[in-house]
């Protein structure tokens, strides 16, 4: 049963800001109400209120709604009109498939002197000989329109005119209708009591192919070899019970609905309660199911973290080795809110709740977690993780190592050999060497006279031969 409170309604005033006291507008269909209570107390200054497609019995605590102008009751339990005195500005009244049968009690609506137009469409009311006629003499306010159909002047007069003999034919046929309402509830509690039987008796029927060993082996502590057999085949008949009951429920099913009953308040509330109990049982049966459900294993006994992908998003872990940082791009879902998002940063593994669903991923090296950061993207929604290394590395050792790699050690020492070559040739400017295309002329200066030496070293010189050639393809000798 849902009632009428306080937070339901600062719910459905959210337009107001949540406000009850200036509250003007209030929607309250399809919540299966069942009493009308606590509006006249809380919403004082409704203009508008719409209460269709609920299991209102009787129209209750809104007489003190002073400035109400729009009352729609449509698809409810209602069977007769009263306490609408109090709502003087009553300009509509909406009560379109009730169970209206004492069309008397709309001379209630006497007091509403503003009342304009009247729906009771689809009411047993409206199947009265003389329906239109009694109503339209009885509510002399009633200017706009009936059931959707404009009330004229002459028809109004004529109605005026045989108000006497309509009003007899109306007191009748209610009472004949009474009559038949007694009987109709009689017969409905009797076939609440039989069906509530029914329902006793199917839960003492034992389930098939239960044998009740258990209960005289349940003291019994001595191993049995063929335990796991039986229990196997204790599984196989507990899904053949559920298989049998499956289908003994769908053919219940069909037989609720397949049943010829009279359209009555009851039929109505019954069948709703036929519903309820229907998404009641299947609500424990996935309870039960989620329960029965090993847990997610996130971390193993012996303490290793898994990697564990269950919202299967899409990921993309980047090593910033110029920040010294992990960047972790997670592909939430883009219309997400937030707070369904937990995030939580351990120095080896991160984990990621989306919707109560774990990702988790075990980092290549240990970060801080305490100058880790989240952010949201804006446009795609994604979740971006920055997580600072916990050890900096050295950019120059890391040179060093790409140097020394086994596969290339000619590469090194080719690279090792240009640095040093580098180093000497920093400044020229300090270092100077022989000519080395002069080195014959050099050579027969040498019994001319004395020879300029260089700063660095002195170059022993032998006795040339007359027939020697400079060949180009040689290298010279330093």
């Amino acid at each position: 049963m849902v009632r009428i409170t306080e937070d339901l309604l600062r719910q459905r005033a959210e337009h107001n800001n949540c406000e009850l006291f200036s509250l003007e507008e209030i929607s309250l269909h399809q919540q299966e109400i069942e009493k009308l209570e606590y509006i006249d107390k809380l919403c004082r200054d409704l203009k508008i209120l719409y209460l269709q497609n609920n299991l209102i019995p009787k129209i209750e605590n809104v007489s003190k709604l002073k400035k109400l102008e729009y009352l729609n009751l449509a698809l409810n339990n209602i069977e007769r009109i009263e306490n609408l005195e109090g709502c003087e500005e009553l300009q509509k009244l909406d009560l379109t498939a009730n169970f209206i049968g004492e069309l008397s009690s709309i001379e209630i609506l006497k007091h509403n002197i503003h009342l304009k137009e009247l729906f009771l469409v689809g009411n047993p009311c409206t199947e009265f000989e003389g329906y239109r006629e009694f109503v339209v003499a009885t509510l002399h306010q009633l200017k706009k329109s009936l059931d959707s159909k404009e009330i004229e002047r002459s028809e109004r007069i004529r109605a005026l005119q045989n108000y006497r003999q309509v009003e007899k034919q109306i007191r009748e046929q209610e009472q004949v209708y009474l009559l038949k309402r007694a009987r109709e509830k009689e017969e409905a509690l009797k076939r609440i009591q039989e069906k509530q039987e029914k329902k006793k008796e199917k839960q003492r029927e034992p389930k098939p192919g239960f044998d009740r060993r258990w209960y005289t082996d349940i003291n019994n502590t001595i191993p049995d070899p063929l335990e796991d057999k039986e229990n196997h085949q204790q599984k196989e008949t507990e899904k053949e019970y559920q298989e049998w009951n499956i289908d003994k429920e769908d053919e219940e099913d069909k037989a609720f609905w397949e049943e010829p009953t009279p359209y009555t308040p009851e039929s109505r509330l019954e069948a709703h309660r036929y519903l309820e109990e229907k998404r009641r049982v299947k609500e424990n049966i996935r309870g039960q199911k989620v329960k029965e459900e090993s847990p997610k294993t996130l971390v193993t006994a012996e303490g290793k973290v898994l990697n564990m992908n269950e919202p299967k998003l899409h990921f993309f872990l980047q090593d910033d080795e110029e920040n010294n940082q992990f960047i972790l791009d997670l592909a939430v879902y883009r219309y997400l809110d937030s707070s369904l998002i937990d995030v939580d940063v351990q120095p080896t593994y991160i984990r990621v709740m989306v919707k109560g669903k774990p990702f988790q991923l075990v980092l290549p090296a240990e970060v801080k977690p305490d100058s880790s950061s989240a952010k949201r993207s804006q446009t795609t929604g994604h979740l971006v993780i920055s997580m600072p290394k916990a050890q900096e590395i050295i950019m120059a050792n890391q040179k060093v190592r790409t140097l020394v790699k086994p596969s290339n050690s000619n590469k090194s020492q080719t690279n090792v050999k240009r640095e040093q070559v580098e180093k000497l040739e920093v400044d020229p400017s300090k270092y100077s060497f022989p000519d080395v295309a002069n080195i014959i002329q050099e050579k027969e200066r040498i019994g001319q006279g004395p020879i300029r030496l260089q700063q660095q070293k002195v170059i022993d010189t032998k006795p040339s031969c007359i027939d020697f050639e400079d060949n180009q393809d040689v290298p010279p000798l330093i």
